[in-house]
């Protein structure tokens, strides 16, 4: 379907490319700090919980996280604090979540294919997380996590050291989701779109798996489970990394056009 029927080419939006590190830099702190933007229009804030990080393309060990005390619909692109692998401040003049830290510290290290993971204590995502289960392939929206999400059974505290980090890394292992039990839900992708869209889509089934729980337990009836190979043929269309960015577009144009790009200051 890349053809119209005069048989033009159709413009489908793919990730640019740049002419040097520093034009790509620019671009992911633009859409990390528009990340936390859409997060705030969606509730995903909480005091100084969650957190976003993308992996610098020029220092590859660094990272760009949030300052510890700006609320997420404040964000711009000035404000975001560079990191290094010890947590020590490279760039920025406000200190960090140290939980945020312990997290994406120990993703970014076990996972070079990953540019950016998402945490937050969305409502959804912290309800279903009190099961310390992953989630049933009930919708097609779901199957983006098929056999792509782990879940970490414990709860462990605040996140504050580097071993609940690797922990985490752990219950990750090469997926794109993670269930924290009694925690909330984190998220990752080779771009900050990829892992913020997983994010959004993540909650959402849980929230959908709490409905349909809720409302197969009052019925009596049995929810229907997609097949394996169903779920398999459909999470190539639904669950690759070309289509967790490409999703995100919208909201990235939502936010610039409600914001006049104030993000991007």
């Amino acid at each position: 379907m890349g053809m119209s029927a005069s048989g033009a080419r159709l413009k489908v939006r793919k990730y640019p490319t740049f002419s040097s590190l520093e034009e790509e830099r620019l671009y992911r702190k633009q859409h990390l700090a528009a990340a936390y933007r859409v997060f705030a229009m969606r509730g995903f804030d909480e005091g100084v919980a969650g957190h976003i990080s993308v992996r610098d393309p020029i220092l590859e060990d660094h990272f760009w996280l949030n300052p510890l005390s700006t609320h997420f619909s404040q964000i711009k692109v000035s404000d975001l604090i560079l990191v290094n692998e010890e947590g020590q401040v490279v760039e920025g003049d406000q200190p960090i979540n140290a939980a945020a830290f312990a997290i994406h510290s120990a993703v970014h290290r076990r996972r070079p294919d990953v540019h950016a993971a998402c945490h937050a204590h969305s409502v959804y995502g912290k309800a279903w997380s009190v099961f310390g289960r992953e989630l049933d392939m009930y919708t097609q929206d779901s199957l983006r996590f098929f056999r792509s999400h782990g879940v970490y059974k414990h709860f462990g505290g605040v996140v504050l050291e580097g071993d609940e980090g690797e922990r985490i890394a752990d219950a990750l292992g090469d997926g794109k989701a993670a269930i924290l039990q009694n925690h909330g839900i984190l998220t990752v992708g080779q771009t900050v779109d990829e892992a913020a869209f997983w994010f959004l889509s993540l909650d959402k089934t849980c929230q959908a798996q709490l409905l349909i729980d809720a409302a197969a337990a009052g019925s009596g009836n049995k929810p229907k489970i997609i097949s394996d190979v169903e779920a398999a043929e459909s999470y190539k269309q639904v669950g690759t990394p070309e289509k967790g960015w490409l999703a995100f577009q919208g909201y990235y144009d939502e936010v610039l056009a409600k914001t006049g790009g104030d993000f991007l200051k």
